[in-house]
């Protein structure tokens, strides 16, 4: 709908965050996150093709959020309502046990505490890759970009607990991990290890080693020190100096980018939607501002 900013809008933090493509680098880091929620894990292990097709989840996720952060009102509503209806399927008993949660608990999709850690993931990954690959984030606009995030999350079943501030917020994520109530078990396990090497499943073999050593890297390199024990994988000195250098690296190259490459096309779409007779200079205007955060 054209000057329909959607739920966010050219000025919100959500926007200027979202539109990069590089925060897909943090997808297969998010995955292992919720997966490490035994409630979590089992829901997905029982109402999912996930050995078929290990990254359906994180497409569909990420089409989702495009379409709710970029999307007019209605695309929003849509988007979320889908997901909706999908989570009142989902619903079971845990088969066996893991930390805290014994065989046979109950879990269900529309459970706001599992609604909240799903969001939880996303919003601290997209923080945490963003102030790492593409440009220092500061407190301020942490706490905006979260602040923010929370309509998302309500629009998602997250409603209850919702934390009021950043603080909150990274208490709640921090909590999780020190009162293990993540714990990593056998379904997590055997997931990461198809999240892990399923984007490079159609490169040639040299390709697909060296690109899923890459995810690897790039997973443990953001995850915390238990969860990253509990999923095998490994942070010696090559591993942090590869991460590292892939930092570095992705730094220096995005501000050269071009737009189309660097920004997902959904947020150009929105921008153009809002002003459709200016896209040339909203072009220049969105690299100036791009260039002034970076500073």
């Amino acid at each position: 709908m054209p000057g329909d900013p959607g739920l966010f809008g050219p000025a919100s933090e959500v926007w200027r965050i979202g539109r990069e493509r590089v925060l897909t680098a943090g997808g297969p880091a998010a995955l292992l996150l919720q997966l490490a929620h035994p409630l979590v894990a089992a829901a997905v292990a029982d109402h999912s093709d996930f050995q078929a097709d290990p990254l359906r989840r994180l497409r569909a996720t990420l089409d989702t959020t495009l379409t709710v952060t970029f999307g007019d009102r209605e695309q929003a509503a849509a988007a979320a309502a889908r997901v909706r209806s999908r989570h009142r399927q989902v619903s079971g008993r845990t088969r066996t046990a893991v930390g805290r949660f014994p065989a046979g608990t109950g879990y269900r999709a529309e459970d706001p505490q599992l609604a909240l850690w799903v969001h939880a993931t996303l919003v601290w990954t997209a923080l945490e890759i963003y102030d790492g690959f593409v440009a220092p984030l500061p407190h301020q606009r942490r706490a905006r970009y979260q602040a923010e995030m929370s309509r998302f999350g309500q629009l998602f079943g997250a409603s209850q607990d919702l934390p009021d501030s950043y603080a909150d917020f990274d208490s709640y994520v921090r909590s999780m991990d020190d009162d293990a109530v993540l714990e990593v078990g056998p379904e997590a396990r055997a997931m990461a290890g198809e999240i892990l090497s399923a984007g490079a499943s159609g490169l040639a073999r040299p390709l697909r080693v060296g690109a899923g050593a890459l995810t690897g890297v790039l997973a443990a390199g953001l995850l915390p020190p238990r969860l990253r024990a509990g999923y095998g994988l490994s942070w010696g000195r090559r591993e942090q100096q590869a991460f590292r250098a892939i930092h570095l690296a992705t730094r220096a190259a995005l501000p050269v980018l071009p737009v189309q490459v660097r920004y997902w096309p959904h947020y150009l779409s929105a921008k153009r939607r809002l002003q459709p007779d200016t896209r040339q200079d909203d072009t220049g205007r969105h690299r100036s501002e791009e260039q002034h955060s970076a500073s």
